[in-house]
């Protein structure tokens, strides 16, 4: 509803507004992560779902899975562009609020003392990234799908990490 000049005065082009799309639809999932990160937790596995959860269900709230793609193919195509750093430097805090959760299911007993937590969160991470871009690619798959695969996978590694009751 606005010209494009008045775009190109808050925008240089498309890209950047995507971006901006992007990072505000990543501060709110990050914004809600810390507050499950916070919260009284008693059960790994229910908490790693919250987490991801919450990623997966906000991830249509401001973009499209076609506008994913493109963010997507944008970040991995101009890996040099202020777009392709601003989208990892994204990803990377997403990877580290995992790597947070899972350093507070530690100090709440709830993961074993000797389990890594950076590497234990960038791997589970990784996959969870690794599913979206499977998710954004299927037009046909929907978030609750993609929440029921991810935790098919997780539980295994949960259990791995859990403090045996």
């Amino acid at each position: 509803g606005v010209s494009v000049g008045t775009f190109y005065n808050y925008y240089k082009n498309k890209g950047d507004m995507l971006m901006a799309t992007v990072s505000m639809e990543v501060e709110e999932v990050l914004a809600t992560g810390n507050t499950i990160i916070e919260s009284d937790i008693e059960n790994a596995g229910d908490a790693l779902a919250e987490l991801i959860g919450k990623y997966y269900d906000h991830s249509l709230t401001y973009l499209s899975k076609e506008m994913w793609r493109t963010a997507m193919s944008l970040s991995i195509g101009q890996p040099e562009t202020p777009f392709s750093k601003r989208y990892t430097a994204l990803d990377h805090r997403l990877s580290k609020q995992v790597c947070d959760l899972f350093r507070s299911l530690q100090s709440h007993g709830i993961v074993r003392k000797d389990v890594d937590c950076d590497a234990t969160g960038e791997l589970v991470f990784n996959n969870v990234n690794m599913m979206f871009i499977e998710f954004v690619k299927n037009e046909e798959m929907n978030v609750d799908g993609l929440k029921m695969e991810v935790a098919r996978q997780n539980a295994p590694f949960i259990q791995l990490m859990s403090v045996e009751e």
